[in-house]
């Protein structure tokens, strides 16, 4: 049997609370990441770096963010594109008007200011809940979106609105090609995602869960309302920030407000209901499916006319793929709430029977 796990036994606490109990889990684990850092970048072309790897790694860190406080503390946002943009002209600011300012000072800087807005635009989460919270999140978008458009100071009084970043340099290591940017990505988003696991495990995550599922239970034995809402706002914020800076800084290299509007936060949202509600390996499975399938129906569906003699146009593809995001979001809200991981963790259950039925 693949997945047996006789003979594994646990000596100890720590062993028993390990991230991977099961060997072949931590095995598995390490042999991706081992491939993703040193295979990866020696088989991959730049297309794939710029166009599926760049993305998906920054996308997976934002997701994270979401997940953190949708997922896990059960707090809707429908504002998340508005903390990535705050992070990434935070970022920039940070960067041209402090001499000497570090990349990854001003990466983590951008996430900190993201996070203070986070707490100030998660007060109203304190009094209302679902869809009246959603809205209010959704008001942040939309005002960040005018702020960054209308104040010149945020652009460093850019003409074109436009803010532009170049010679990225991390404590000496200059990160200008693709497989530079993918190896910088990849390091973040493993630090991130260690981090993220074990604030989950930990006794902020437990009070996020709890607040989760009953808050007025929670409150009766002794968690605060107010430290776990306002807490999972500004984690989750730091993390949509710092992957908003990346993604400006690392993937655009040159962006404007457009690039963080509300269709990022909702398609953030959508890789945390796809992936998996309260699951880490499910804001992966979420960011990988929304980054592949356009690419994917762009190649298909204009091969799959052509082969039946129908000419498809670009516009009928990108109509097509958002048909295709709406149905899947209702038939996972239906048929498997939990997403992508669930079905992931029912394959690991099966295996650990098979080849048997029982």
């Amino acid at each position: 049997m693949i997945y047996r796990e006789n003979g594994q036994f646990k000596t100890s606490y720590g062993a028993d609370q390990q991230i991977f109990p099961i060997a072949q889990d931590r095995w598995a684990v390490l042999a991706i990441i081992a491939f993703a850092f040193i295979g990866v970048p020696l088989l991959a072309d730049e297309y794939m770096f710029r166009a599926i790897l760049i993305p998906f790694l920054i996308l997976s860190l934002a997701a994270l963010g979401v997940n953190l406080l949708v997922g896990y503390c059960g707090q809707i946002t429908l504002g998340a594109g508005a903390f990535m943009a705050i992070g990434a002209y935070a970022a920039y600011n940070f960067l041209i008007r402090i001499d000497g300012m570090p990349l990854l000072g001003a990466l983590i800087l951008g996430g900190l200011t993201s996070a203070a807005m986070g707490i100030l635009f998660g007060i109203p989460s304190l009094r209302v809940r679902g869809l009246y919270l959603a809205v209010a999140t959704l008001a942040a978008q939309f005002f960040w979106d005018w702020a960054f458009l209308r104040i010149k100071w945020f652009t460093n009084d850019s003409s074109s609105g436009s803010v532009s970043v170049s010679n990225l340099d991390f404590f000496g290591w200059t990160i200008d090609a693709p497989a530079e940017k993918y190896l910088f990505c990849l390091g973040m988003l493993v630090v991130f995602g260690l981090l993220a696991k074990n604030m989950t495990r930990a006794s902020i995550g437990r009070q996020w869960m709890a607040i989760r599922d009953m808050d007025v239970a929670a409150e009766v034995i002794g968690i605060r309302p107010m430290w776990a809402k306002l807490s999972a706002f500004a984690v989750s914020s730091f993390f949509v920030g710092v992957a908003g800076a990346m993604w400006g800084f690392v993937h655009l290299g040159s962006w404007e407000p457009a690039a963080f509007s509300v269709d990022r936060s909702f398609q953030l949202l959508f890789m945390v209901i796809i992936g998996g509600l309260g699951s880490i390996v499910g804001s992966f499975f979420g960011a990988a499916f929304i980054v592949i399938l356009p690419i994917f129906l762009n190649q298909m569906l204009p091969a799959l006319g052509g082969l039946f003699g129908v000419s498809i146009s670009t516009a009928a593809v990108s109509h097509a793929e958002l048909i295709i995001f709406g149905v899947l979001i209702v038939f996972f809200l239906i048929v498997e709430p939990h997403g992508l991981a669930r079905l992931w963790a029912t394959s690991k259950e099966k295996l650990r029977l098979w080849p048997f039925p029982h």
